[in-house]
């Protein structure tokens, strides 16, 4: 079992049990862990992944904002009042003076509510350079592509 942990570091006793019963052995997963813990034997954690801005097709690119109006990021929060009813908000700012430019809240918020939030946003300020969205609540194909301006 200590030669089996040896070679394959990241397997916990239950992998270690099967490859155990693959090479012949008859024993169930909890006899491995007794064992496991009587020898002190621990998984190692696993490093974590380095955040990255990936350019993969279907990803954002994240920019820094440069001047008022030039990237805009929005997003849902979802929330629930007293009595246990849900509702959203579509919160929209301007990463470059981190001004609140719309809330939008309501029971439910489709794609519709949002273009019309935006549409009103374009007449009132212009379009920005960019959008991003924060997270996959945005990825229906209705918004068009990821660049605007």
């Amino acid at each position: 079992m200590t030669a089996l942990t040896r070679q394959y570091g990241r397997y916990g006793y239950r992998r270690i049990a099967a490859l155990l019963r693959d090479a012949g052995w008859h024993v169930n997963n909890k006899r491995v862990e007794r064992l496991w813990r009587r020898e002190g034997l621990k998984v190692p954690m696993k490093q974590p992944k380095k955040g990255r801005l990936w350019l993969n097709a279907g990803s954002c690119v994240r920019l820094r904002p440069e001047h008022r109006d030039h990237v805009w990021s929005y997003d849902f929060v979802h929330c629930r009042t007293d009595d246990g009813k849900a509702f959203r908000t579509l919160n929209i700012i301007d990463e470059y003076s981190r001004e609140c430019l719309a809330i939008r809240v309501d029971r439910k918020l489709n794609s519709g509510n949002v273009i019309d939030v935006l549409s009103d946003l374009f007449i009132l300020r212009g379009i920005p350079s960019f959008r991003w969205t924060k997270g996959r609540s945005c990825t229906n194909n209705q918004f068009g592509p990821l660049k605007w301006g």
